[in-house]
């Protein structure tokens, strides 16, 4: 198991100053989405973000039925452990939960797949351009943070979408001192992001602080995978060894969680989210970086993908 860090009182406060401020921000934010929108909803996947996105939402609203509907876009190919931990917990909070699936994108001629195995996580995009006009969503509430990633970094709280549901980052509103430019025209939305100036590290401590409960494989777990391209690849159905490749059982967990396709876990022996944070203060390399096949090719880069109506 990993060595456990005794954290100075005087260090402990500050870290918990530190957490109440972005805490008393994300509540804020998502008051000014109820306030500011008529059709607002929580992107859910049930991951460790969304999660923390639920657990300020009980904050600002107060216990019982969230105020927005809960919204996931299912490739088709997530991880069990999740979506049946994302059904659970919609449950448990009598939450509305839309669930719309690649699949039926598919289906119907709107998504087209350049071979039966490509990995479906960028043509999600789509689905969700098809539930927001379905829903009429002129608010799409997201975990997203701007330390995953450099495109993500560059967006707004309030990020605006034009009426093809595409982000333009020349085009993105001022956001002094708190202030946000919530204009909409006919057809065009906002995706907002209340955790945008949170850190991995900041995640994990306020999953440790209160105790949020997560998906299993977040933690450690014994798992085939294969090396490939400085990665551990899950074994799966869906993610064959290749020839040549040879399968080991490793103890890992996941940093992030999103297709399988896509999806890699790292090392670990961490089983707390206190035992995650001492990792993560260790970790040079970001969540995203270290685990996601799909961000390593510039043809699928976040950016673009971001232009094209991506989360």
């Amino acid at each position: 198991m990993n060595a456990r860090i005794d954290t100075p009182p005087e260090l402990h406060q500050l870290s918990n100053a530190h957490l109440d401020a972005l805490e008393e921000e994300g509540i804020f934010i998502l008051r000014e989405v109820a306030a500011a929108f008529e059709r607002p909803a929580v992107l859910f996947s049930g991951g460790k973000d969304s999660l923390v996105l639920l657990k300020l939402a009980e904050k600002a609203f107060g216990t019982g039925r969230p105020p927005y509907p809960l919204l996931m876009i299912d490739t088709g190919h997530n991880f069990p452990e999740v979506t049946g931990f994302r059904d659970r917990r919609a449950q448990e909070l009598g939450a509305e939960l839309i669930v719309r699936n690649v699949e039926d994108s598919i289906r119907r001629g709107t998504v087209r797949l350049a071979r039966p195995d490509e990995s479906r996580n960028v043509h999600q995009s789509v689905t969700l351009l098809e539930a927001i006009e379905e829903f009429r969503f002129d608010a799409l509430v997201g975990g997203a943070r701007r330390d995953e990633e450099k495109a993500r970094a560059k967006e707004r709280i309030f990020s605006h979408r034009d009426s093809f549901g595409q982000w333009q980052p020349k085009d993105q509103r001022p956001e002094l001192w708190t202030l946000f430019n919530t204009r909409l025209a006919p057809g065009e939305h906002f995706r907002v992001f209340p955790i945008s100036n949170w850190t991995e590290i900041d995640v994990w401590q306020y999953i440790d602080r209160e105790a949020i409960a997560l998906p299993s494989i977040y933690y450690t777990h014994r798992r085939e995978v294969v090396e490939r391209r400085g990665l551990l690849v899950p074994v799966t159905p869906l993610t064959p060894p290749r020839e040549g490749e040879t399968v080991v059982t490793r103890d890992v967990r996941f940093r992030t969680v999103g297709d399988i396709t896509c999806t890699c876990p790292v090392p670990s022996t961490a089983a707390s989210a206190a035992d995650i944070v001492v990792e993560t203060l260790a970790a040079e390399v970001s969540e995203r970086g270290a685990t996601r096949m799909d961000d390593k090719t510039s043809d699928a880069s976040m950016e673009k993908r971001k232009k094209d109506g991506y989360f």
